[in-house]
């Protein structure tokens, strides 16, 4: 599992296909970009979680990184992302075989957002639409991104 963790002013989701009118948005906190792979199971999901929940990357009173998202008592937009698999090694077009099937990943997806939920309060977590086409707006604070990883 693969997530894109974005340190952020504030950050949005907007959907607006096949008639569906979408919008969640956030301040202060994280926008985490997702992306599950074949070999994928639940502690993964959970390892991912916990660790973005307890990252410390937020600045204390003395301007170091210092704070997680639980200490500032942050907001996070989960966004679905299988193109965090996406291989260009080979010519200009990326390859998505690494990227697990929709099914599987729409499970351990919706394990993460449970398990964010649990670690910093259900109202503070906000999700995109799994699956849909969807247009993000980050307001990267930093800009800091970091990038965790399960295996």
């Amino acid at each position: 599992m693969r997530a894109l963790v974005q340190r952020v002013k504030r950050g949005s989701v907007t959907i607006t296909e096949n008639n569906l009118d979408y919008f969640e948005e956030i301040e202060k906190g994280l926008i985490i970009l997702l992306g599950v792979t074949h070999t994928d199971n639940l502690s993964d999901a959970y390892f991912v979680a916990d660790k973005c929940s307890n990252l410390r990357i937020f600045n204390d009173s003395g301007m170091k990184m210092n704070l997680s998202l639980k200490d500032i008592k942050g907001q996070v937009l989960v966004i679905s992302q299988f193109t965090l698999y996406g291989d260009a090694r080979k010519g200009n077009r990326p390859n998505f075989m690494k990227a697990a099937p929709s099914e599987k990943a729409k499970q351990l997806y919706d394990e993460f957002v449970k398990r964010m939920e649990i670690n910093i309060g259900e109202g503070n977590v906000k999700t995109g639409i799994f699956g849909a086409t969807m247009e993000v707006e980050i307001i990267n604070d930093g800009p800091v991104s970091i990038l965790v990883e399960s295996k």
